[in-house]
């Protein structure tokens, strides 16, 4: 498996594997303008590199929106034999959380991406540009598709609380120029240590195809922050060769407090 490949899943998947439930609110109380995550990604022993979320105000088509700013990268000797710059950018709507336009940028080791989508919610249309090879297509969605990033935070401001053990969820995602399905199961609460102290954390269970890149269709773990922010703070995917695992690494400006166990 390549290097470029593992931080593109690890990267992602923060952002897309997670659950779709009820419908978002008109307040955006889980997060705010300003927040910043930075997430350390790992394979095995090796540090292979990080990626970072900020969240920032833009106007799109003479509204407010939230823009939405990710970023991956290698560092250290895996920069050294492939670098990896990734730049994914998501304009959502702030009443409703939908996107209306995503961009996707990638270099990794000369390999390179440069696409838009751009979404008509009402319509249920998502139009892609494909700069690269100057192409332009048109695919018929759903109202309220979410794109890779946009996912993250549409989900961080819906109600959780209700979720039963062994729930399975689904959501809709539009993705390598077609609509996905992708469900995930809710197993429950539980405490994980992390570099800011122990946590409170939701933990799920994505349903991932087995054989190509995940050892199964159980292969992927993510925790999410019991609280107000539902943050991701960490990642785990048994490979077919090997493992990953991506760490919340810091953060500022989020909208509540943390939940640090300081007992």
């Amino acid at each position: 498996m390549k290097i470029k490949q593992l931080l593109f899943i690890s990267f992602l998947l923060f952002v897309f594997l997670l659950p779709t439930v009820g419908s978002a609110q008109n307040n955006t109380g889980a997060f705010m303008t300003g927040e910043w995550l930075k997430y350390k990604l790992g394979y095995g022993f090796l540090n292979a590199g990080y990626a970072s979320m900020e969240v920032k105000d833009t106007i799109y088509q003479g509204q407010n929106n939230f823009l939405i700013d990710g970023k991956g990268w290698t560092s250290g000797m895996v920069k050294l034999f492939f670098k990896v710059e990734d730049v994914y950018q998501s304009v959502i709507d702030k009443n409703t959380l939908y996107p209306n336009l995503f961009k996707r940028r990638v270099d990794e080791g000369g390999y390179k991406i440069s696409k838009d989508i751009n979404f008509d919610q009402e319509q249920a249309r998502a139009r892609v540009v494909d700069y690269k090879h100057n192409k332009e297509t048109s695919f018929d969605v759903v109202k309220g598709v979410q794109d890779m990033i946009s996912s993250m935070y549409f989900i961080r401001n819906t109600n959780l609380s209700n979720l039963k053990i062994n729930q399975e969820i689904t959501i809709n995602l539009f993705y390598d120029q077609q609509l996905n399905n992708f469900k995930l199961r809710y197993l429950g609460k539980e405490i994980i240590n992390t570099k800011f102290g122990k946590i409170k954390t939701l933990k799920f269970k994505p349903f991932v195809e087995s054989g190509r890149v995940f050892k199964g269709e159980n292969s992927v773990v993510v925790w999410v922050t019991d609280d107000e922010n539902k943050i991701p703070v960490k990642i785990k995917a048994d490979l077919v060769v090997g493992s990953l695992k991506a760490e919340l690494e810091s953060f500022k400006g989020l909208a509540n407090a943390f939940p640090i166990i300081f007992n």
